[in-house]
């Protein structure tokens, strides 16, 4: 926690106003009364009119919007680097002691040179194979398996029944900068999470990044193959397929059953209906919303289409 005065301070905004306790930064839309949001565009602006954040980061464009209650942080541009600036102030170290005794069910196999960081909940039956680490907070659901050399990063959620590859590491930073006009990268600190659901299955060597805040989810029953990318914030539904070297951007939400092939792709913030096939390299670059479809290529097309498309393709070059 910290004064909201304080921490204008030290990011370098000037304010006068109350000086209110702020416990984390949040999103427009879920951030509440002891929290500090942000907004960077119109497209925020009804998510702006409606918050119920204790304060805001804001520029001129937007500040007749704040609600009345709301405390303002004034300014001039860049608001996402200020976010940034302020996200240091509530990050957590990435190991903490004094968070009490793990508690590992008496069932459960624990290899050799595994850590247990404090307050770890392991329950029964679990398998947990050499190498593994296991940082703070993190809950591990019954049955779960962790393949050698697993790292759970501190506070993640793991269901029951799940299945985790040698080398997948879970919990990490998601790639999150904001840039200042001199061209140096201010890094955003990932304070959200990771949960995961019941029975699902994750390959090896994958990569599933902590949100900014909230928490990146894989859904009941997602299945991903080796050498997979979930950035921060991602939503993958339940029973979706991943095939190898698939890539998610921050925040892309897949609902249930999406079915990727191998080395296909999302742009960033975007949302793909339930029940949608993306065949091999497909390169999705903005929503999809009709359920049900398959679509191929880059940028992407109905799956037909592009079929027709390399059919074309293929008899110009032999002419």
């Amino acid at each position: 926690m910290i004064a909201l005065d304080l921490l204008a301070r030290h990011i370098g905004i000037a304010y006068e106003g109350a000086s209110l306790p702020i416990v984390a930064l949040n999103t427009l839309k879920e951030a509440q009364g002891n929290e500090l949001s942000f907004i960077v565009d119109a497209k925020h602006l009804q998510a702006l009119k409606t918050t119920k954040a204790g304060a805001v980061i804001v520029t001129d464009a937007f500040i007749d919007a704040v609600p009345s209650g709301c405390e303002i942080l004034r300014v001039a541009s860049n608001p996402y680097l200020y976010m940034a600036k302020a996200s240091y102030y509530f990050s957590k170290t990435p190991y903490e002691s004094r968070r009490g005794a793990a508690k590992v069910d008496e069932s459960s196999d624990i290899g050799e040179n595994v850590f247990i960081a404090e307050g770890v909940r392991i329950a029964k039956a679990c398998t947990v194979m050499p190498g593994c680490y296991i940082g703070a907070d993190v809950t591990i659901g019954e049955g779960t398996v962790l393949h050698p050399n697993v790292s759970i990063y501190r506070d993640c959620y793991i269901g029951s029944g799940c299945i985790i590859h040698a080398n997948t590491t879970i919990g990490c930073d998601g790639f999150g900068f904001a840039h200042t006009q001199t061209g140096e990268h201010v890094k955003i600190y990932q304070n959200g999470n990771v949960i995961i659901e019941d029975d699902v299955e994750i390959g090896s060597n994958c990569a599933i990044d902590r949100a900014v805040f909230g928490s990146t989810q894989i859904k009941k029953g997602a299945k991903l193959d080796n050498l997979i990318q979930v950035a921060h914030n991602c939503v993958i539904g339940e029973y979706s397929l991943l095939a190898a070297q698939v890539g998610l951007s921050g925040s892309s939400e897949l609902g249930r059953n999406v079915v990727m092939g191998g080395q296909s792709a999302t742009a960033g913030h975007l949302s793909i209906a339930p029940f949608t096939t993306l065949a091999a390299r497909t390169g999705v670059t903005k929503n999809i919303e009709q359920s049900g479809k398959t679509f191929a290529g880059f940028p992407f097309m109905d799956h037909k289409q592009w079929l027709k498309l390399q059919g074309k393709l293929g008899r110009l070059l032999k002419s």
